[in-house]
């Protein structure tokens, strides 16, 4: 049963005498230095929805690296609750067993948690803990795999060059990037840096310009300042936004002018209103048949 752990911590604050009243849920991603991870952030909206769904207040702490504005652990009130729930990751130490001197009112849960030493102070704060692994019990599914999620955004393999010396003065490839990166951060999509570089002593980079076509052919969109980031991915029908990074123009220009690509930014030209535009029309049916087009597959 996928929402095993769920239900087993539902049944844990039903039978608490006084039943639940406002519950805090944390976890990793409620520390300031901690990390939110998509799992763990995953594991934090199942839980939220079983407890919504069982009719039991609640509210999140979230790091303010993370999530800036959002209830925090320093701002939450400890006497507001009377129940803490920490979610996912191992309970192990000393940020977790900080938790329990925090919150030493409320009664103290752990559910889809790893137990990686049952005598950690962090794991023996807690008045029961629902665990996934590390216990005598049988391992259970944890609570990320069929927590409650939107529709995929696409992903943008972003191609991007740094050097090119030999444009001189022209070279405008440092605050193209910044810019485009600036940009790219704001969009609703799954980045994934790629290069054109092929080594064999590196893992990182493809070793084979098959594997580079074979990554680029996964994308839905490419964003690139490199002319082979324009056209590997138009050979595999990948749609493109090839932003110049030389002032006036140079190669990059000259190669979405010869196969006739339209989605081309200059230097000078580069705005997120322009941005906006050709990622609109790239990840459309217009953009993406175009693309198809220029495929070699």
């Amino acid at each position: 049963m996928y929402d095993d752990l769920a239900a087993a911590l539902l049944r844990s604050l039903r039978a608490s005498a006084r039943g639940p009243g406002r519950t805090l849920l944390t976890g990793w991603f409620s520390f300031f230095d901690g990390e939110a991870t998509a799992g763990d952030v995953l594991a934090q909206r199942q839980v939220s929805a079983a407890l919504s769904r069982a009719g039991i207040r609640h509210d999140t702490a979230w790091s303010p690296g993370f999530r800036p504005g959002a209830l925090s652990l320093e701002a939450a009130e400890p006497g507001a609750y009377d129940t803490l729930v920490f979610v996912c990751g191992p309970v192990h130490g000393p940020q977790v067993a900080a938790l329990h001197a925090m919150f030493r009112t409320c009664r103290r849960l752990a559910a889809g948690v790893s137990v990686v030493d049952p005598a950690d102070p962090a794991a023996t704060g807690f008045d029961e803990i629902v665990a996934r692994d590390g216990t005598a019990a049988a391992a259970r599914h944890d609570l990320a795999s069929r927590a409650p999620a939107g529709p995929l955004p696409p992903v943008a393999g972003v191609v991007l060059c740094a050097g090119q010396g030999e444009y001189g003065g022209r070279r405008r490839h440092g605050e193209v990037n910044q810019r485009l990166t600036g940009w790219l951060a704001g969009k609703d999509c799954a980045r994934v840096p790629a290069d054109t570089r092929l080594a064999v002593d590196d893992w990182r980079l493809c070793a084979t310009a098959e594997q580079f076509l074979a990554l680029v052919s996964r994308f839905d969109v490419v964003v690139t300042t490199r002319l082979h980031g324009l056209v590997l991915a138009l050979r595999t029908g990948v749609p493109v936004i090839a932003v110049d990074p030389v002032a006036g123009g140079a190669k990059v220009s000259a190669q979405a002018r010869a196969v006739r690509w339209p989605a081309l930014v200059g230097a000078e030209a580069l705005s997120d209103g322009i941005l906006d535009r050709w990622w609109q029309w790239a990840l459309s049916e217009p953009g993406r048949t175009a693309a198809a087009c220029h495929s070699m597959r």
